[in-house]
């Protein structure tokens, strides 16, 4: 079982030890904290109903290098939907809280189709995310980066989009939601090609939503990912971005606010 499989298991049982490898400057990489508060979620259904919505707030760091206690609590359970709340404490300040909104599917008359995937070049063709002592994050090993949109962080580029190719660098046995939900925030806030060196930024609040049915993902399988500035000033950016398949089938959509200290 994988390091990351195994933290999973931890948020379930409601405590988990997280350390230095997952670091994000003096906190915990946030993707690796909202899939552990979606696996403590997925704890307290009683069906397979798949997630569909998860929003996200940082409320404060989780150092990593300490112990955090995972709960998860389900609000309503309706017919399709239910929606299930969990935070993440340290000590006794909460670090997180997320809402999830897991549904089942249902006949409807409404059926459109996505829009098309960008165009990208192969991962082979792109530049992976260089790893730079003190700048690159230290949970940054456990992925697989490949830009090939937009300008890298810190590179003084005017461009509004930021993305590229992603994956775990070592594959885990299969590709779950919670995996999803890690790889989808792995990619550095779209505001920082703006910048010309390094400086902090942070995610404030972030919503994502998976499409089902699902495509099928395998557990080596690129994951393109496309972010678009909508705005940013007085040091905050709002942010969206697009997850697709090698194949052009789209797998998620994000939105995050943004604090940029430069």
């Amino acid at each position: 079982m994988s390091d990351f499989d195994n933290l999973m298991h931890a948020a379930r049982e409601g405590r988990a030890d997280l350390t230095p490898d997952w670091g994000q400057g003096r906190a915990t990489f946030g993707g690796l904290l909202a899939a552990m508060a979606h696996e403590a979620m997925r704890g307290q259904l009683v069906d397979e109903r798949p997630l569909r919505s998860l929003a996200v707030s940082f409320v404060g760091p989780a150092a990593p290098d300490q112990s955090v206690d995972v709960s998860a609590e389900i609000l309503r359970q309706g017919k399709a939907v239910t929606q299930v709340e969990s935070r993440i404490h340290l000590g006794g300040d909460t670090v997180m809280v997320a809402m999830g909104s897991f549904g089942s599917g249902r006949e409807s008359v409404v059926s459109v189709d996505q829009e098309p995937a960008p165009t990208a070049p192969d991962p082979g063709a792109a530049q992976p995310m260089p790893q730079i002592e003190g700048v690159t994050p230290d949970f940054m090993r456990h992925y697989d980066l490949r830009f090939c949109l937009g300008g890298f962080p810190f590179s003084g580029s005017s461009d509004r989009t930021m993305g590229g190719w992603m994956r775990f660098s070592e594959a885990p046995p299969a590709i779950t939601h919670s995996h999803l939900v890690a790889l989808v925030d792995t990619w550095p806030p779209a505001v920082l090609p703006h910048l010309s060196q390094p400086a902090p930024a942070s995610t404030l609040s972030w919503t994502m939503e998976l499409v089902h049915p699902m495509p099928s993902i395998g557990p080596s399988d690129w994951l393109l990912y496309r972010a678009t500035i909508d705005q940013a000033r007085d040091g905050y950016g709002l942010t969206r971005a697009g997850i697709w398949t090698a194949e052009g089938e789209l797998v998620a959509r994000s939105q995050q606010t943004v604090t940029v200290f430069a």
